[in-house]
């Protein structure tokens, strides 16, 4: 395809919002998007980053209300928060956070935990394996989370770290290995939480191995906003994972 067909042939555009101190997401969307070449993206930054979060309990609406207005200057179909916060603090946050954007924006918006719930809802699946790069501390806070948003957390694998950036310098390899040992529970899904955790890259090969599927967050928030998009995401299946094989509903 020539350049300027690959420019003409974008007829859905996806604006993401990214913790700033995130290395991960702009590259999961973009490979992704290049599996569908009627998708173009497009990026915006909150304060998200270190081993110290300022508002622990609640996201600081402010910074990510400024990007989304920023991204509204663009006119994407779609607003994503590509962020993981409210398996930590309950998807509600979440849920507030989508109604605001919309209110500032006037844009239908998503986030990569409410495509998490809406893949879980859509499949009936309740008992799931957790697989992050946190410390124990805020490994006990995702699972507690995810226990009081009614889901068992059969097996978890963690890999230790509190400092956001680092989170995106576990190995591929790393995460297969976790992830194999969660995935002996036998859990009907297998979940990978953090935005800057580089999971989307082994969900395909993890599926083949396994026979159970994997939900990235950093997927699960691409896949979102091009389901209300109205995209077919098959073509990026192959490559990412079964989720995309998911029709928009």
């Amino acid at each position: 395809m020539q350049a300027a067909d690959c420019l003409s042939a974008h007829r859905h555009f996806l604006g993401t919002i990214t913790p700033s101190g995130n290395t991960v997401v702009e590259r999961v969307t973009l490979g992704i998007a290049r599996a569908l070449p009627s998708v173009s993206v497009h990026f915006s930054r909150t304060p998200v980053f270190g081993s110290t979060d300022p508002s622990p309990q609640a996201y600081a609406s402010e910074g990510l209300l400024a990007a989304a207005a920023l991204l509204a200057h663009a006119a994407p179909q779609v607003l994503v928060w590509n962020g993981s916060k409210a398996a930590d603090i309950g998807f509600a946050h979440d849920r507030a956070l989508v109604a605001a954007m919309e209110v500032c924006t006037g844009i239908p918006a998503t986030t990569s935990i409410l495509g998490l719930v809406a893949v879980l809802q859509r499949k009936g699946i309740r008992r799931i394996g957790v697989i992050t790069p946190y410390d124990a501390a805020g490994q006990r806070k995702t699972l507690d989370c995810l226990a009081r948003e009614g889901y068992t957390c059969v097996a978890d694998a963690h890999a230790g770290l509190s400092d956001n950036l680092s989170y995106a310098g576990v190995a591929p390899a790393d995460i297969m290995a976790m992830a194999r040992q969660v995935a002996a529970a036998r859990p009907q899904a297998l979940v990978c939480l953090c935005t800057n955790f580089p999971a989307a890259v082994i969900a395909a090969a993890l599926e083949a191995e396994t026979g159970i599927p994997v939900y990235d967050s950093t997927a699960l928030g691409v896949w979102h906003g091009l389901q209300l998009c109205g995209v077919d995401t098959g073509a990026a299946a192959l490559a990412w994972g079964s989720l995309f094989a998911e029709t928009p509903a």
